[in-house]
């Protein structure tokens, strides 16, 4: 044994923590979280106003769309249902998810109702709670490399490119 280690014995490995670390910086969550609970709002106005006709299609929206905004609720704001059992059940469960998940399901579960009744109070009333899935879907495609990282790459990318050519014209000429 050195007397390196004798001054620093080995620690004991710890224990690895569950990592709920996806990229996301803590105000663009915020951000992600806030346009959920706002887009539950507009597709739980926007789906009562459209339950208020006679058409059957537009009816069927308005429901999913309320659909929509409680699981919007459930997921994004489990403060909101606190007289629910397994909200904060399904509220872990979401946060686990990766945010292209997220993503996927928020913008196909606004989708549905827009193909279902295209009107303008569908559009409007799904409009926030897509692009709540647009920005997980912009989080999900991770941080923006600096210049300096481009620059290297294009560099390495050339010299590469250059020693294909001439390679290959040193094949050409023998």
């Amino acid at each position: 044994m050195s007397s390196q280690d004798e001054q620093f014995p080995a620690a004991a490995p710890e224990p690895a923590a569950p990592s709920t670390d996806d990229g996301m910086t803590w105000w663009y969550r915020w951000l992600c979280r806030i346009a959920g609970v706002l887009g539950g709002l507009s597709c739980a106005f926007a789906g009562l106003w459209n339950c208020v006709t006679i058409n059957p299609l537009n009816i069927a929206a308005g429901v999913w769309m309320m659909l929509n905004a409680f699981v919007l609720f459930l997921c994004e704001a489990p403060f909101c249902c606190q007289f629910i059992e397994f909200a904060n059940a399904v509220s872990t469960r979401a946060d686990k998810l990766r945010p292209w998940q997220k993503a996927a399901f928020y913008c196909g579960m606004a989708a549905f109702p827009v193909m279902l009744s295209l009107t303008l109070t569908t559009l409007f009333g799904n409009a926030i709670a897509f692009a709540t899935g647009v920005l997980y879907g912009l989080s999900a495609l991770g941080k923006k490399g600096d210049a300096i990282s481009y620059a290297r790459i294009h560099q390495q990318q050339k010299q590469m490119d250059e020693e294909k050519l001439t390679g290959a014209l040193e094949g050409q000429a023998l």
